[in-house]
């Protein structure tokens, strides 16, 4: 079965060809705290010092849980016959214990935040055109103003079955006036969705709303560690029985982009913790909404990390971004799957599923969620 990216590469170009080329706007920030902790900590099997259990004197902050720190395997099982070529070879990761969200940063949360700082999301801000031709082929036309206004990517089902599932603008459209608080476009409101997590969530949004609670985004391998919770060699986090999926998370289910059975409960997003937690207590940890983590993604990454045959602590990605399939692209790593996500597409409720998305774009399905590490704990509330 051949398995596809939510959002492959070259958006720019889809868009632009149907006028609606504003994709990009302004790059994502991407500045980040040095997350290093050098205090007493208990030696792990491998003989690597890392915190395994709760420091005392630290309480869980209200709506998160801690993670015990270990050791795992990043990376697809072998027994996983879905995976790709980007979620190989699996390699040997040592985690520091640290604090997460139980579930994604919901509409309500991100409201606060909002109606705290005044916060506009990237989604929102009017478009600068000297700014964006920056980034576009020299000699681009600009596009009429009309199309040059604020938007995101909205998903749209299709009205017949679609045989070229390369061609995601089927299912994609720019919508000028989409954002977190109408997701699908102008005509639509977050009302009675306070419980639902917030979407078209650029990085740099997600960034300003972690230095406001005073946290960080998770790396790639802490959010696939607090997702397998334990399980070595599970493809989902359940197990292995893909006839538990539509109890477990919220995934497309029926004829992909054509039907959604619905047979989850939901087409779109559902409210938080809808589906049974994980064994560290975390929901939604597979399907729902894409979360961003701080990794840049590089096709490249785990073919060197692993030929280093040593065990990696703390990893906080490649150094640099890089896609082998669009060599000028800058993204970073989303992890989890969303309400999208079907067995002919993107079978991305797998732990070790990973994608890569521009830094500066919003979509309909992607979201995040929230770590506190012991260092920055300490930082935050002594």
């Amino acid at each position: 079965m051949k398995l596809l990216a939510v959002v492959p590469n070259g958006l720019l170009s889809l868009f632009y060809s149907t006028l609606v080329c504003i994709l990009l706007l302004l790059s994502g920030c991407d500045g980040r705290k040095s997350n290093s902790h050098t205090d007493k900590i208990e030696p792990s099997k491998y003989e690597l010092e890392i915190i395994i259990a709760q420091p005392k004197g630290l309480e869980t902050p209200h709506g998160m849980v801690w993670v015990p720190g270990g050791e795992f395997f990043q990376g697809a099982v072998p027994s996983d016959r879905m995976a790709m070529a980007h979620e190989k070879p699996r390699h040997s990761v040592a985690i520091d214990g640290f604090f997460m969200d139980i579930h994604e940063v919901t509409n309500a949360q991100f409201a606060q935040f909002v109606d705290e700082t005044g916060y506009v999301t990237v989604a929102e801000r009017e478009i600068d055109w000297e700014e964006m031709k920056q980034q576009l082929p020299q000699g681009t036309p600009k596009p009429p103003d009309s199309i040059l206004q604020p938007g995101s990517l909205v998903f749209k089902k299709t009205k017949s079955s679609v045989p070229n599932l390369y061609d995601y603008s089927q299912w994609w459209e720019w919508k000028i006036g989409a954002n977190w608080k109408r997701p699908s476009g102008p005509e639509s409101n977050i009302e009675g969705k306070d419980e639902h997590p917030v979407v078209h969530i650029t990085y740099e949004d997600a960034l300003a709303y972690c230095d406001w609670v005073g946290r960080g985004l998770p790396t790639e391998a802490e959010w696939e560690y607090a997702a397998r919770a334990g399980k070595d060699d599970s493809i989902y986090f359940w197990g292995n029985e893909i006839s538990k999926l539509s109890s477990h998370a919220n995934t497309w289910e029926g004829e992909f982009p054509v039907k959604n059975t619905q047979e989850d409960g939901f087409e779109r997003t559902a409210p938080v913790m809808n589906y049974p937690q994980n064994n560290f207590g975390l929901y939604d940890m597979a399907g729902n909404v894409w979360e961003w983590t701080s990794d840049w993604y590089n096709t490249t990454y785990y073919q060197n990390i692993s030929s280093n045959n040593t065990v990696q602590k703390n990893p906080k990605g490649a150094e640099f971004p890089f896609n082998s399939n669009n060599p000028y692209a800058r993204e970073r790593v989303i992890k989890g799957g969303s309400f999208l996500c079907s067995d002919s597409y993107c079978a991305s409720y797998r732990i070790s599923a990973r994608m890569a998305t521009s830094p500066d774009s919003g979509m309909e399905h992607l979201g995040f969620r929230t770590v506190l590490r012991v260092r920055e704990f300490e930082s935050t509330f002594k």
